[in-house]
């Protein structure tokens, strides 16, 4: 079996169990976060088709995406989990999924849904088998330790890393991923920071347009506004695959459940980097 190990434990989050379990607890109960740990419904998912949540370094994301986490744990428990990030190292596909194996964190094992894997291969004309891109990827790694504190092992997941943003693409990707949830007790997540690295007032403007469209479930005003606006948000195309494939799977309403920035966290407003949860629900 393959095993994707936890190439980022210990520099984006804790790497042993307690100390990831303390972590993630203290990013739910954090002031800038929910304020407390959520209750999980042992039921289906009801309402969130889909979410947006950040991926930086726990101690400066991990608030903001503990809202995304909280709202979802508290609608319900998925079979499964599409998870869609940016490709930071430049390694592999320009669309790329791993179809088989387990991911390891400090948490325990993750499943990769194989058969919904398929599911997506056989719809879709862009993705690619190929590990090499997720090697060392930290935009979709740093999401699962949420989502097993959340569930356990109870669920399973398919990786896609983006090197390729376009719109056409991110559409596609969405779409045949929407074609092979249909039926299943299923959520997508796109995994995404905002603007980097600019003083906190031009950060906010800048992400504040592009949060609207989000809301908007509009992918392309996402889209032209991030080129308008020279928005540094590394993972737009699959937050627009995201909001295709939620749309496309029932998704009427969206909520910003927070943002916030770098400097809420570290006092430095010079240089800041966005961070938005999201979340699309059926109503």
């Amino acid at each position: 079996m393959k095993i994707r190990g936890p190439t980022h434990a210990g520099a984006f989050y804790a790497d042993s169990q307690q100390s990831l379990k303390a972590q993630i607890e203290y990013c739910f109960k954090n002031e800038l976060g929910p304020g407390k740990l959520p209750k999980v419904a042992d039921r289906k998912l009801q309402n969130i088709v889909g979410l947006v949540c950040p991926h930086a370094g726990y101690m400066y994301s991990g608030p903001v995406a503990a809202h995304g986490y909280y709202n979802l744990g508290e609608d319900g428990k998925p079979d499964v989990v599409v998870l869609f990030g940016p490709n930071h190292t430049g390694a592999g596909s320009a669309l790329a999924m791993m179809k088989e194996g387990v991911w390891r964190t400090p948490l325990g094992d993750v499943e990769i849904d194989s058969s919904t894997a398929s599911s997506i291969l056989s719809a879709s004309n862009l993705i690619d088998v190929d590990e090499s891109a997720h090697a060392f990827e930290h935009s979709i790694e740093v999401q699962l330790p949420f989502l097993q504190f959340l569930y356990g092992s109870a669920f399973k997941f398919v990786p896609i890393c983006f090197l390729m943003q376009d719109l056409q693409s991110s559409r596609e990707v969405g779409l045949a991923v929407a074609k092979a949830l249909e039926g299943k007790n299923a959520v997508v997540i796109a995994s995404t920071d905002m603007t980097h690295y600019e003083p906190q007032k031009s950060a906010e403007k800048k992400d504040k347009a592009a949060i609207e469209a989000v809301l908007k479930l509009d992918e392309a005003q996402l889209y032209s506004t991030i080129e308008a606006y020279n928005i540094s948000m590394c993972g737009y195309g699959p937050t627009v695959a995201a909001v295709t494939a939620a749309k496309a799977l029932g998704a009427k309403e969206s909520q910003l459940l927070c943002y916030k920035t770098s400097g809420d966290i570290t006092g430095d407003f010079s240089a800041v980097v966005g961070y938005a949860s999201i979340a699309f629900m059926r109503s």
